[in-house]
């Protein structure tokens, strides 16, 4: 079996660049070791949706919409779970072609034969062979595609029904998000062909969901009261414990998107940890500068704004491009949360777009910058770092297919779901609240 270059790899299979000899003669094996890292990194990710995400939204709404918000990210993890497992997986990692893939594991078709055999993506010579089993391998692709439409959320938080919730989601999974998956992450998809870097889920995940985002808070429009009501956060105390399990469970995201438990994982952990602590205190330093007080929202924003842009890169870069990508990663995401936003003046409630998306796209193009030859399919150079004009110009053809497709396809879901079950509350039920007039349920 072909090996392929790093940067035609998914996450997961680029730890099969150090395939042993023993494993070129006899085939590929289930080694316990990896298997037992992704089992755990699946268990991360998961966490970092519930209860992590659920909290750290819940912990910036007003005290009338807590349960609505953690509901969200609640019912997304059931909803996508049983989306992934019917049609879902088969979509982004069925052979198909560069844009689809087909449907031949709907259902999980096919598990039941080799569910206790190594895991083979893709066919002939561009096939590439795993360690783990492939209950693990979609299990851990579950988490990503869990999370990805519950970000979303944060940008319409406080004014969307329950059941356009659900029903947009569900639309957006199987037809924004698992197509995305598959033409970057698959070996047929199209951009992976084009050699496009996401190690984790810059484009896949979070210039995606946030996108999205901002499709959706365009589309809805501003919270009633937003600009002159008081829209400070309930209980900043509950964001802090949510971005903090999001900060440990992003070691389960970059790390576990090495395929094993190999020195990769170890750059990928590292990596992660430093681009995200230099953000946290970009972000901070420059509230501080600005405003006259460094904020606890700041600082756990910024966090969150270097884990995404170190996200796409996090398998290709060394620690000092990491250092850099998190300071730019916190300027970037503290402008697209504060300036751009009310430059423009849409109401991205929770900065879905201005975290997400903006640091997405920053993370994304600067790991063509930056992406060392040891760790990508680039040529290394003498003084360390092998990031190329070619490669930054992949980035950017990539990112901006990937921001033209969600845009307009999130656009015409929302309008579908409109039209099916209307998408916003009515404006006395979003006064009163959504815990109330959705769940019939308060905060005591």
């Amino acid at each position: 079996m072909m090996r392929m270059p790093a940067r035609a790899l998914a996450p997961l299979a680029v730890a099969l660049l150090a395939a042993t000899p023993a494993m070129a003669q006899d085939g590929p094996k289930i080694d316990t070791g990896d298997t037992a890292w992704m089992l755990i990194s699946t268990a991360l990710v998961l966490m970092m949706t519930i209860p992590g995400l659920a909290l750290f939204y819940a912990g910036m709404v007003r005290k009338k919409n807590v349960l609505a918000t953690m509901m969200q990210s609640f019912t997304i993890t059931a909803l996508v779970t049983v989306v992934w497992m019917v049609a879902g997986y088969s979509i982004a990692f069925g052979e198909g072609g560069p844009w689809f893939g087909d449907l031949s594991k709907l259902f999980l078709s096919g598990l039941a034969e080799n569910w206790d055999k190594p895991f083979t993506l893709g066919s002939g010579d561009g096939a590439v062979a795993f360690t783990i089993p492939e209950t693990v391998f979609l299990m851990f692709q579950m988490t990503f595609a869990i999370i990805t439409p519950a970000l979303i959320t944060g940008a319409f938080a406080d004014r969307m029904r329950f059941s356009a919730m659900v029903l947009f989601s569900v639309l957006w999974s199987l037809l924004v998000y698992s197509p995305i998956a598959h033409w970057v992450w698959h070996p047929n998809g199209w951009i992976f062909a084009l050699g496009a870097l996401d190690f984790a889920g810059g484009t896949v995940v979070h210039i995606n969901a946030g996108v999205a985002g901002l499709v959706s808070a365009l589309v809805l429009g501003k919270r009633v009261g937003y600009g002159h009501d008081n829209m400070s956060p309930y209980n900043l105390a509950l964001a802090v414990i949510g971005a903090a399990l999001l900060w440990v469970g992003w070691f389960g995201f970059n790390a576990g998107s090495a395929g094993g438990a190999g020195a990769r994982a170890g750059m990928a952990m590292l990596v992660t940890q430093i681009a995200a602590g230099v953000a946290a205190l970009t972000w901070l330093f420059a509230e501080w500068a600005t405003k006259g007080k460094p904020s606890v929202l700041g600082a756990i924003s910024g966090a969150v704004a270097g884990l995404v842009a170190i996200t796409p890169a996090s398998g290709f870069v060394l620690p000092v491009p990491a250092l850099i990508i998190g300071v730019v990663a916190g300027l970037g995401g503290f402008w697209g949360a504060t300036g751009l936003k009310h430059l423009c003046g849409y109401d991205d409630s929770l900065d879905a777009f201005g975290v997400h998306g903006v640091c997405g796209i920053i993370g994304s193009l600067l790991t063509g910058v930056f992406a060392y030859g040891a760790l990508s399919a680039t040529t290394a150079v003498p003084d360390g770092y092998s990031g190329s004009f070619d490669q930054f110009l992949t980035q950017v053809y990539a990112t901006v297919a990937v921001i033209g497709y969600t845009a307009i396809a999130s656009f015409i879901l929302l309008k579908v779901t409109d039209v099916i079950v209307g998408l916003r509350v009515p404006e006395e039920e979003e006064r009163e609240g959504l815990d109330v007039t959705q769940h019939g349920e308060r905060i005591a």
